[in-house]
């Protein structure tokens, strides 16, 4: 089965032809990063407008890329959100369209789900369930989910999401965007235990996160010492804030991904979003999850970040399960999609 997959959730424009729901025949992606960069974060007005532009010429080229004409496409899959709802609409109306012209299945994909499969791009998922952990800029969320790939949230941010905190962070430290690799990359040479940033737990046994408080240290203790740039009352590195926020970042992160899968008594947990990109929260899941003899799941850098495979691998796995969308024409853009996936 032959599956072209669509997503424009966020600031890529991305399309994807995978077959049987694990072989990636072509796999385009637009970047926006250009045109957000100067704000600071991805504007949404801008962020649809460049959607709208990139949508078709992006299908045509994984189409072209794949060396197969759109009549040759068993069905599409979309993503439905969560996300931004302009940017949803973009890509949404497009697969729309081109599976009401053609005569073609559509199978409506949360992002979310999506970014579970990025996990097993190049692995054999398990026959069994599993802890997945979906952590970018837009999502930090902790997942059960089945043998069968059905995920229940058992944990999410009541705040900020960990990418988010990271892109606010480097705003305020002037490093740029997208933030987090700025970060990360800083953080490289710097000293985790420099400075002591708040790691919030919460109430006794919640999987939930909260990024705002450690966010709101990294203000006050900018706005009492500035910045290495502007003179400073107390000498610090860049390079060792970076890396303390960091690890206070990532220490969250790992323990209750961790807690969770001694909860559910799991062999298996997975790692996926822009944020499993970074260096630290990588080699760290990696050292627990052999001390802890379970068996870890994590994309390349390439399948971090959003893109088109995933959300053609999670279409098949949902025709599966569900078939495909009765009434595609009916499909709306859901901006908040956090169960169900």
């Amino acid at each position: 089965m032959l599956i072209l997959g669509v997503e424009t959730s966020c600031d890529e424009t991305a399309a994807a032809l995978v077959r049987d729901g694990r072989h990636i025949v072509s796999d385009v992606v637009a970047s926006q990063i250009a045109v957000h960069s100067p704000y600071g974060g991805v504007v949404p007005e801008l962020a649809s407008r460049k959607h709208v532009e990139n949508i078709l010429p992006v299908i045509n080229e994984a189409l072209r890329a794949g060396g197969v004409a759109l009549r040759h496409v068993d069905a599409l899959a979309v993503t439905q959100g969560p996300g931004l709802i302009g940017a949803l609409l973009v890509g949404l109306s497009a697969a729309k369209g081109l599976a009401y012209a053609m005569k073609k299945p559509l199978i409506a994909v949360n992002h979310l789900e999506g970014h579970m499969e990025a996990a097993f791009v190049n692995a054999q998922r398990p026959d069994e369930p599993l802890v997945c952990l979906v952590v970018s800029g837009g999502h930090t969320a902790l997942y059960y989910v089945g043998a069968d790939g059905t995920a229940r949230c058992v944990g999410s941010t009541r705040d900020d999401a960990a990418g988010e905190a990271y892109d606010k962070v480097a705003k305020l430290l002037g490093l740029g965007y997208p933030g987090g690799v700025v970060i990360d990359r800083l953080a490289q040479n710097g000293n985790p235990s420099a400075f002591s940033f708040p790691k919030a737990h919460l109430e006794k046994g919640s999987l939930d996160f909260s990024f705002s408080g450690i966010k709101t240290a990294v203000a006050y203790f900018v706005k009492k010492h500035g910045l290495p740039s502007e003179g400073f009352t107390t000498p610090y590195r860049l390079e060792d804030l970076a890396a303390s926020f960091q690890e206070a970042v990532v220490g969250v992160l790992v323990e209750k991904t961790m807690a969770a899968v001694e909860r559910f008594q799991v062999r298996h947990v997975a790692v996926a979003g822009g944020v499993a990109a970074n260096s630290r929260l990588r080699a760290t899941l990696q050292e627990e999850a052999a001390y802890r003899r379970v068996n870890l799941y994590i994309p390349s850098i390439r399948y971090c970040t959003d893109n088109a495979v995933m959300i053609a691998m999670a279409g098949y796995r949902v025709w599966q399960r569900r078939g495909f969308a009765r009434d595609p024409l009916q499909l709306d853009a859901v901006s908040r999609w956090l169960n169900g996936a």
